[in-house]
């Protein structure tokens, strides 16, 4: 069975930078669009980043130039680079990809902004 994990959440001090990464397990076909969506308490899940076909990438506004997202050739791992991180970046963020037209969630990864 196809699995999504992400990895690299933590606790990181405002301005700082974090690494999110997810990668598949039972995954020999990668993926046609992959992204990330985080969920803060009490507020909705939102996109916060995909990468689609050929490369096409598209990111929510309050992260834009700040946040960054890309995939590996095998299109079986994608990641998500933070810089200059805010306290209202905080929220579980979730990894997200369509394998074989498929949408598979990943368990999330608790991203913490505070000083």
């Amino acid at each position: 069975q196809v699995q999504v994990m992400e990895s690299g959440g933590g606790l990181v001090q405002p301005g700082g930078s974090l690494r999110l990464s997810c990668e598949t397990s039972g995954n020999i076909w990668g993926t046609s669009a992959m992204a990330w969506y985080r969920q803060a308490p009490g507020k909705e899940r939102e996109l916060v980043a995909s990468i689609v076909g050929g490369g096409t990438t598209n990111y929510a506004d309050s992260v834009k130039d700040r946040f960054s997202i890309s995939r590996d050739k095998a299109h079986t791992r994608v990641y998500l680079q933070m810089n200059s991180l805010k306290p209202e970046d905080t929220a579980v963020y979730y990894c997200w990809m369509k394998i074989r037209g498929a949408a598979r969630w990943g368990q999330g990864t608790q991203v913490t902004v505070s000083s």
